[in-house]
Parts: C-alpha cells; sequence; structure tokens
C-alpha cells in the first residue's frame, strides 16, 4: 500500500485515475431504456470547469457548496468541481422537505446550492445562488442551469486545497432525529478508503451498482470515491423492480445495497429452490452448483460480492448466499467516522457478525456488562473533527483521547470480530436489571411471514419498564383483513418465537402487542426513524 496516497485529496487521487484510465467509464445510470454514462476524462474535465465557475464568481476556500438531488452525473460533476475550487461540500438527503432542507442550509452557511426535480423547487426563493441540474434558459439572477454555469469565464481550474482541509460536512440525524454537520477533512476520507481496499481488493474492472445514494455516507464512500480511486465504474438506480435487468445489462461484480435488498433476494431464491425436488437437493448437497445458475439468473456472471451495510442482515442469509458461492460483506460504520470501520470478509465463516476492525483504526468496549456486551469506542485518522460550530454535541461523542463513543452496543470475540447488538439509546431496562437490545428481538420477530415491519420498543405497565413490538402486518400473508384475527395469528407466532428466547426477553403478553396502520417513517436507506416513535408511542 502506497504511503503516501492516504494523504492526498479526492481531486488529487481522483485526476490521477483519470490519467491512468481517461477513456474508462466513471458513471454509468439508467434512464428509461437507455443509459447515460461519461469518462474518467470527461468528468474530469467538466469538473474542473464547474471549479472555475465558481473560483470566477468569487468563491473563497472553505465556503460551503450544497448538493440537493438524487444521484445523477452531474451530482458527481458538482462535488468533485466543488471540492477542487477548494469548498466543503453540504449533500442533503434528496427526500428532505423544504423547512428542513432551509434549516440545514443556514446552519451550514452555504453559499450556492446545486439541485434538481422537487428538490430545486424546495430551495427555490431561498437567499443562496442556485445553479439548477434541469435543462432550460436562466429564468433569474438567482438561478442557473449547469451548462451556462460552465461555459462561464473561469475556465478549467483548481483551488489550492490541502489533505487535513474539510471536505464534506454531512449532516446526519439519521434515526434520532437531532441534525448535526459532521466535518470530515480529506485524510479522514482517504484513510477510510485505503483501510477499505487493503481488505477488500478492487479493480479497475470492477462495476459497483449502488442502491445506496451519494448523500448518504455509505453510499458516498463505498458507492463512489472507493470506484474514483481505484477505476472501477459506478452504476447508480434507485429502480428496485428493474434491478435484474440492471444487473445483467451491466455486467456488475459487486452490489452495494441495504439488508432489506438481500433479504427479499434471499426470499426469491430460496422459493425458487425449494420449488422443485433438484434445487432442494441441490442446495443441501452441491451448493455451489446451485449457486451458479442462481447468478446467472438473479444478477450476471460476473457477480464477485455484496455489500450490505446500514443495518442488521440476518446470519442465515450470509450464510446460505456463501453456501451458493455468493459472497456477501457485512460492514458497519457511521458518517462520524466517514463511515466505514468494520467488515466481514466475502466467505466468512462467522456470521452475525461484522468482522474485525479495520487497519489503522482502533477499537474498545466502555463498561462492558456481564454478558461483554459495551459501548463501542473507535478511534483513528478517519474520525471526524467534530460536528460543525456544535462545541456541546462533539463533546459529547468525542473525548480528549479521540476515542469517538458511537452510542452502539456490541461485543468483541476472540479473534476481534465485532458482533452488533443494538443502540444505547434504545435499551429497555427490566426491574430485574436485565438489559433488551429492541434490535435484537427485532431481528428475532422479522422472521415471521405475518409481519411485515415491526418496532420493539419500552413500555410501561404499573410504572415498570416492559418490552412491546409494534408491528405493521403483511395482509397478503395473513389473508384477512379483520385487526382482532390478524392479532390472534401473529400473537401465535410472537409466542412461538419467544419460547426460544431468554425469559426476559421475551413479549410477555398480547397486550404488549400493537398492531399499526401503516408502515414506519423511514430514512433514505430505509431505516425506521425510531425517534418518531420512541417514548410518545405509536400511532395505531
Amino acid at each position: 500500500m502506497d504511503e503516501v496516497r492516504p494523504t492526498r485529496t479526492i481531486p488529487q487521487f481522483f485526476s490521477e485515475t483519470a490519467a491512468r484510465y481517461p477513456e474508462r467509464t466513471a458513471i454509468k445510470l439508467p434512464r428509461d431504456e437507455r443509459y447515460e454514462e461519461i469518462s474518467y476524462r470527461e468528468l474530469d474535465r467538466r469538473s474542473s470547469l464547474l471549479a472555475g465557475a465558481l473560483i470566477h464568481r468569487g468563491l473563497v476556500r472553505g465556503e460551503k457548496v450544497a448538493i440537493f438531488s438524487k444521484p445523477r452525473i452531474d451530482w458527481a460533476v458538482a462535488l468533485l468541481g466543488a471540492l477542487k475550487a477548494g469548498a466543503v461540500v453540504v449533500p442533503l438527503d434528496a427526500q428532505l422537505g423544504a423547512k428542513e432542507a432551509e434549516r440545514i442550509l443556514a446552519q451550514a452557511e452555504v453559499r450556492a446550492v446545486f439541485a434538481s426535480g422537487e428538490c430545486l423547487r424546495a430551495v427555490r426563493g431561498l437567499p443562496f445562488q442556485t445553479i439548477s441540474f434541469d435543462r432550460g434558459p436562466s429564468p433569474n439572477h438567482r438561478l442557473l442551469y449547469l451548462e451556462e454555469f460552465l461555459q462561464g469565464e473561469g475556465g478549467e481550474a483548481q483551488g489550492e486545497l490541502g489533505p487535513d482541509d474539510l471536505a464534506v460536512i454531512a449532516f446526519t440525524s439519521g434515526t434520532t432525529g437531532d441534525a448535526k454537520g459532521v466535518m470530515l477533512t480529506h485524510r479522514n476520507f482517504n484513510a477510510d478508503i485505503s483501510a477499505c481496499l487493503e481488505r477488500m481488493p478492487i479493480g479497475p474492472e470492477d462495476v459497483f451498482l449502488s442502491i445506496a445514494p451519494w448523500y448518504h455516507s455509505y453510499g458516498l464512500t463505498v458507492g463512489l470515491l472507493v470506484p474514483f480511486w481505484t477505476g472501477a465504474m459506478t452504476v447508480y438506480t434507485d429502480n428496485y423492480k428493474e434491478l435484474p435487468r440492471i444487473m445483467k445489462e451491466t455486467g456488475m461484480t459487486i452490489l452495494i445495497g441495504v439488508p432489506k435488498l438481500y433479504h427479499l433476494m434471499y426470499d426469491h431464491v430460496r422459493e425458487g429452490l425449494e420449488k422443485s425436488l433438484l434445487g432442494r437437493l441441490a442446495f443441501r448437497f452441491v451448493p455451489r452448483l446451485a449457486g451458479r445458475r442462481v447468478k446467472r439468473a438473479l444478477a450476471s456472471p460476473q457477480l464477485r460480492f455484496f455489500i450490505s451495510g446500514s443495518a442488521p442482515l440476518m446470519p442465515e442469509v450470509a450464510r446460505d448466499f456463501r453456501r451458493l458461492g455468493i459472497g456477501i460483506i457485512e460492514g458497519y460504520g457511521l458518517t462520524e467516522a466517514a463511515p466505514v470501520l468494520a467488515f466481514s470478509f466475502p466467505f466468512d465463516k462467522k456470521v452475525g457478525t461484522v468482522g474485525p476492525i479495520l487497519s489503522g483504526m482502533e477499537v474498545k468496549l466502555l463498561d462492558p456488562n456481564e454478558e461483554g456486551v459495551g459501548e463501542i469506542l473507535v478511534r483513528g485518522p478517519n474520525v471526524m473533527l467534530g460536528y460543525y460550530k456544535n462545541p456541546t454535541r462533539t463533546a459529547e461523542v468525542l473525548d480528549k483521547d479521540g476515542w469517538l463513543h458511537t452510542g452502539d452496543l456490541g461485543l468483541i470475540d476472540q479473534d476481534g470480530y465485532i458482533y452488533i447488538k443494538g443502540r444505547r439509546k434504545n435499551v429497555i431496562v427490566l426491574e430485574s436489571g436485565k438489559n433488551v437490545y429492541p434490535e435484537e428481538l427485532e431481528w428475532e420477530l422479522s422472521h415471521i411471514p405475518y409481519i411485515e415491519e415491526v418496532l420493539v420498543k419500552r413500555g410501561y405497565r404499573q410504572g415498570k419498564e416492559v418490552v412491546q413490538a409494534y408491528i405493521y402486518p403483511n395482509w397478503e400473508r395473513l389473508g384477512t383483513q379483520d385487526k382482532q384475527a390478524a392479532l390472534e395469528l401473529i400473537w401465535e407466532e410472537v409466542k412461538r418465537v419467544c419460547a426460544g428466547l431468554a425469559h426476559y426477553k421475551r413479549i410477555r403478553t398480547k397486550e404488549d402487542l400493537v398492531l399499526v396502520e401503516r408502515p414506519f417513517e423511514k430514512t433514505s436507506t430505509l431505516d425506521i426513524k425510531r425517534y418518531l416513535y420512541q417514548e410518545e408511542g405509536v400511532e395505531k
């Protein structure tokens, strides 16, 4: 591993890649029945033009530029161009409402906003220079279209930039509802990327297909910057229905997704294998042979492995995909760490684990209990500077020795493998003193076919904490719309599952099982926004 590269800026390593592989496709995005694509050479040129335009219009090193759009080629042009100009990029979740976006843009003190579609309408009228990715003539001085912006007098340019300069302020509320601006430097990203590549061999021949959006730290680092480092091709889609077609047409080698996607794929694969005696026998006795057929039917023959992040993956999904010869990596991280901290190997024998900590990083547990479960603390060159203009919240998670207190609970085995148990703030403390980790119980209950979504939370009975489960049913599988009948069916299954758990972890009474009318609100990576439901209950 080159010892110098981790200290370089994102524009530097991208330009090096563009010089090595100028004609290779950098990004390919499906649009209707065709694909839009751009080469490394052209992406380098257009982003340099954008940098020149920003500098010509007076942008000063360290000023903030926001990107408020779904992923598209121009999104990457804006990212690289703003960084080349010496700006700090503020990527916004394209699902934000107008008031949320306005609040974050003001908090970040942005100078300009690149936007498109509904996001563009959300920021129209705000006191920022807005550049639209959509096509059309410029209607006023505060709104310009990207093409005319690039054709200004600036030309190709590059501003002053160093590895310790801020690269990104990533506003994250996760599932807590408390938006904080995570300050990440070029050094943070490069340390994380180089550590990922030490464990995960990636080459220019790889094709990354990501459903993780680039405004999310997982999608940004793993789905965009890792390919940019290696000269691989990035494909992005949020079209789940067309995913099998896109996987086949693009010849993808690596799929970047969230557990819900892999759980659905797994169910589809198992159902297909169970349909015939030959399929069942192949899965049991010659799984690699069955796996070759699955690859051809499900993805592409070039598929190397899946990457799963942002939520827990069912252990049997990892185990059975690996038996079929389809590697799957389960990762762990958080935005404050740029974001990857650990991941398993594609064909790990262990399941239910996110693997060991990455090279160059340290991990330890704070105050482990009798089961060995404690809060995960990490330290390394990928850890953020802090929260933007929020020293109080920064001090809550970054201690004087540089340890980042993740708020996640886990244990570490004798081989250094990390097992995530849940969020510290979600723990239910029973009268007996026992701790129940809601995420563990949610995983167990999610196996019940009658359950579409489940949220386990603390409830109270006679002033004491109890375990409750709020469930959005799978009405199609239930075969009834009668709520009471559905509750009885689900309760029988919940009792069956709970019988295999420690007594204190169980849902104790039917009254602690609540059916809700609509799916839970989620983040862009499909995590339930727990803060909306944690204390006040869930609308039934």
